[in-house]
């Protein structure tokens, strides 16, 4: 058996962690996260639970078999429903549209 490298990320606006943990071959997200020590920083800054993971942009189970050379991410919550800020910046330019046109 080999060891796998993996790099597990955790990035808010204003600060990024980053660690490199090495594990045995058929490691899970779920034992890298802990590898890594980063989810007492997510639970420090986003409150408790599990993080939502992800590998390379794509959400993942914590029984995720992870491969050599990986980037897990973990996510953060999100601040604001991004469907609500949409309708929100529309409607905005709607009203600015209507005062603009008269």
């Amino acid at each position: 058996m080999s060891d796998l490298e993996i790099e597990v990320v955790f990035a808010l606006p204003q600060r990024c962690w980053r660690r490199r943990v090495t594990l045995a071959e058929g490691a899970t997200a779920a034992e890298a996260l802990a590898a890594s020590g980063l989810e007492a920083v997510y639970r420090e800054h986003a409150g408790e639970g599990t993080p939502p993971l992800g590998l390379y942009g794509r959400k993942v189970r914590p029984a995720q078999v992870l491969k050599s050379g990986d980037r897990l991410e973990i996510y953060r919550p999100l601040t604001a429903d991004p469907r609500q800020r949409r309708r929100a910046r529309v409607d905005a330019r709607r009203r600015r549209d209507r005062s603009g046109a008269g």
